[in-house]
């Protein structure tokens, strides 16, 4: 009799869901009605020609737009050098340096300087390996299906960071000029190296669970992870070249006076040229998904054990745009983050929300706000770049901001991005700014309690 009862109730519950599915599924009526809809008009036909056959940026891209913003701005900081990230996820690492680059190259009267961003990443991927390893033993008590593992072994390993990731590793490790560690193909070319480093820390972190639980005295099961670090550090050595402990440092300035070499230890070289604290820098962003004027910190997201969160203060644009504006006027760069594939013109170096007209081209609606685009995963961080320029117009309202982008001089304008006012508003992210530009008011936020936020939640991927 109980058997007769449970095949009854899978049959009445498979039923159930047979019905649930064929509402709203599409019969042969609504597939007509849905063929008619199409009118095979002569501009209907011309229009799918074309677009079949192209590519639909392309096609969207708006002449009526077409030289309506142009690249002269009232203020810039002065760069040289753009520089080329090539074929990897560092852009938060080149748009933290090429920020304090300046400060060298106005310091040393230096026409041309880098840093070496292979180096600074080589720490960054050790330490965001031992951050893996750790994590691993200390939610090893969750079940491996639990969200928080998931989004563990999911994302063991990245190349991409943010200001907050970028401040801790120069703060440990210094820096150090890129002849003193170039780039190798690896580091150019990181999807195969970033596959490898996750695969083994994948295997390393479910040893690093069993270990977790079982009986092994604390101090062996650390002896255990240094030993899998050891091969990480192996890894990155003949992936990356091994980071020197100090060098020699000689430079050229814009005069032809050359200065005598002299030895440095990275951290001696960050204090010597820099010397600045980074961590008088706030992080802001532009998230109408939550709460102005709140504190935020993204849990896990940092690549130290020891290190800070991802920590912001919640604001307005228009309160942003008045810091940044200050920081520029003052000839300070600024870290700068942004859904840069947004209505971007790659060719002529514009960010600008007019640069396309899908709606025109398919006869739909896109249009969505900000915060619809974020809640609906449409739209978030995607790029870091530098902030180096502004235009400001008589009276003192601004039109138009400029990038400094790590994609080399053949992209955009010589190297660098116009982005309208109004692109700004759409598509900024974060910014990071001197506490010196930023009213009292808005610093005492960073007194408040911060809200914790998963590190899973869409609108905090890195940059890359």
């Amino acid at each position: 009799m109980k058997k007769i009862s449970l095949v009854l109730l899978i049959v009445a519950f498979g039923s159930s869901i047979t019905a649930q599915n064929t509402k709203g599924a599409l019969n042969e009526e609504t597939i007509q009605r849905l063929r008619d809809s199409f009118k095979k008009t002569p501009e209907n036909i011309a229009l799918m020609n074309a677009v079949t056959h192209n590519d639909i940026k392309k096609l969207a891209d708006s002449r009526a737009n077409d030289g309506k913003v142009n690249h002269y701005f009232t203020n810039t900081v002065e760069t040289k050098a753009i520089t080329n990230q090539k074929s990897s996820g560092r852009c938060w690492l080149y748009t933290g340096l090429n920020t304090i680059r300046p400060l060298v190259q106005d310091k040393y009267n230096i026409e041309e300087f880098e840093f070496s961003q292979t180096y600074s990443f080589f720490w960054d991927q050790l330490e965001k390996a031992n951050l893996f390893m750790e994590i691993a033993l200390s939610t090893a008590h969750l079940p491996i299906d639990n969200r928080k593992v998931t989004w563990l072994f999911k994302n063991p390993i990245g190349d991409g960071g943010q200001w907050t990731t970028f401040a801790d590793i120069v703060k440990k490790y210094g820096l150090v000029p890129k002849q003193a560690m170039p780039d190798s193909y690896q580091s150019e070319k990181t999807a195969m190296m970033r596959r490898m480093i996750s695969r083994k820390l994948r295997k390393d972190g479910l040893r690093l669970r069993e270990l977790a639980l079982s009986r092994m005295a604390d101090e062996k099961k650390q002896e255990v992870k240094l030993e899998m670090l050891e091969e990480i550090y192996r890894m990155l050595v003949l992936t990356l070249g091994e980071p020197p402990e100090s060098f020699v440092w000689q430079y050229e300035t814009k005069d032809g006076d050359l200065s005598l070499p002299k030895t440095y230890t990275p951290k001696e070289f960050y204090k010597e040229l820099i010397g600045i604290d980074l961590d008088e820098y706030v992080m802001f962003m532009n998230d109408p998904t939550r709460d102005y004027n709140k504190l935020h910190e993204v849990e896990f997201d940092r690549n130290l054990v020891e290190g800070a969160n991802w920590k912001y203060i919640n604001l307005p644009n228009d309160k942003i745009k008045e810091f940044a504006k200050r920081s520029l006027l003052d000839n300070r760069a600024m870290y700068f983050s942004c859904d840069v594939g947004k209505q971007m013109d790659k060719d002529y170096g514009t960010l600008d929300v007019n640069n396309y007209d899908y709606n025109k081209l398919f006869g739909v609606q896109f249009n969505m706000s900000k915060k619809e685009r974020m809640l609906t995963f449409e739209s978030g961080s995607t790029h870091g770049m530098s902030l180096a320029g502004v235009n400001i117009l008589p009276g003192g309202s601004v039109d138009k901001w400029l990038l400094e982008n790590s994609w080399g001089k053949k992209t955009g304008h010589n190297g660098y991005l116009t982005m309208t006012d109004q692109w700004f508003d759409e598509y900024m992210f974060r910014l990071i700014i001197h506490k010196k530009y930023i009213d009292e008011d808005v610093l005492k936020i960073l007194e408040q309690e911060a809200e914790l936020l998963p590190p899973w939640d869409p609108v905090f991927a890195p940059e890359q």
